[in-house]
């Protein structure tokens, strides 16, 4: 059968036999005509369960949810999958270790497949993250009569011919060797027996003197060098705005107070009266660095750097903007970026204006640091400004 999912029926018809296939049990006595989706779903998972509830298990709850409310316009799903991309940057699966297919990703899956394999190439080429978890889905499970099996172009992995390297390898050396040594014979100077012997002494104390100076393994030199510009210096939080005004002096800047889950709010001063005013921005969430040395600008105190989106000739500039959902103080992520933020960033080092060249937006508004996304607990980081510089 071809998976189509056109409508709520071909949907509940997919899961339902997806869902028979993944427990090995026979849904055909559950008519779910008259059900919406979502009841029809979570009865499948009661007979699956002997029974048992499956309302107070918030996550499977969570990814039923999402499946019901999965768009069939064409638009509006990409949207959808883009969003759903950026989660699995993190994740294997949607639940689970990823050594059993759980019952949410069976359910996804089936509600899903019609409309990604439905995608251009090119549109394809934008979800690397769900083609990945498809790919692991549709071969872990016996679903083959179900669902079309959507081919993926993966690169090929050819190792080197070890035995076949380390012949040519002790071949070359053996010549080499011979080489070096016919010509160390042919160099050697014929002594005259009348020639005095050098003195050993005066030999030892030239090796010495031509001895060259060591140099520190250029390794290790550029891993510093890396660690030094590494946005895992910087500390990254979900801040809220509550509260915005004009500075006293200064008509470029504003003032606000930001709450990032502390005690005590922070204060910041920003360049951004010329782009927003201080109503736009009360109880809008920024992206705040936290850990910037706090000093004073036009005699006010200043302690965080809000990180802003910037065009090309800077004539339009905004606050990036954290998901909905994100919480408020966590810290931003970069997936396989490890390290520990600084207490203080150094002005003196100029930390931060080696990292900031690296961080723009994606051709979709998504924030990045050389390719990997802001990250929250409920997904990336945005700005409504695609390809902008981030500072």
């Amino acid at each position: 059968m071809a998976a189509n999912g056109g409508s709520a029926l071909d949907r509940k018809q997919l899961v339902a036999s997806a869902l028979a296939k993944h427990f090995s049990l026979d849904f055909s006595s559950l008519t779910g005509e008259s059900m919406d989706f979502k009841t029809y779903v979570v009865n499948l998972l009661k007979t699956s369960r002997n029974g048992a509830s499956v309302d107070d298990n918030d996550e499977v709850m969570k990814w039923i949810t999402f499946a019901d409310s999965f768009p069939v316009d064409s638009k509006a799903c990409l949207e959808v999958l883009k969003q759903l991309n950026a989660e699995l940057v993190l994740k294997s699966v949607l639940l689970g270790n990823g050594l059993k297919t759980s019952e949410a990703d069976v359910i996804v899956f089936s509600v899903l497949h019609p409309s990604v394999i439905a995608l251009s190439t090119a549109e394809r080429e934008k979800l690397p993250h769900i083609l990945r978890w498809i790919d692991y889905i549709q071969n872990k499970e016996n679903i083959g009569e179900l669902f079309q099996k959507i081919q993926l172009e993966k690169c090929n992995f050819d190792p080197p011919l070890q035995g076949k390297v380390v012949a040519n390898n002790v071949e070359e050396d053996s010549n080499a060797k011979k080489s070096s040594q016919s010509t160390k014979v042919s160099d050697k100077p014929q002594l005259n027996p009348d020639t005095k012997k050098t003195d050993p002494g005066k030999k030892e104390k030239d090796k010495k003197e031509a001895a060259p100076e060591k140099k520190k393994p250029l390794e290790t030199e550029t891993t510093d060098k890396e660690k030094e510009v590494s946005v895992s210096l910087l500390n990254i939080r979900v801040g809220l705005i509550r509260k915005a005004w004009k500075h006293p002096s200064a008509d470029s800047l504003l003032v606000e107070e930001i709450d990032v889950g502390e005690a005590n709010v922070r204060q910041v001063v920003s360049g951004l009266a010329k782009f927003c005013s201080p109503e736009e921005l009360t109880n809008r969430h920024v992206v705040l660095i936290t850990n910037v040395k706090p000093g004073k600008l036009r005699d006010v105190m200043s302690q965080g750097l809000v990180l802003c989106a910037s065009n090309e000739d800077h004539t339009i500039v905004e606050p990036l903007l954290p998901p909905e959902g994100a919480k408020i103080g966590e810290q931003i992520s970069f997936a396989g970026v490890d390290g520990k933020p600084e207490d203080v960033l150094n002005p003196k080092k100029k930390q931060l204006d080696k990292i900031t060249p690296h961080l723009f937006t994606d051709d979709k508004g998504v924030a990045m640091y050389k390719g990997i996304p802001f990250m929250t607990s409920a997904g990336a980081c945005t700005s409504s400004i695609p390809k902008a510089s981030i500072k």
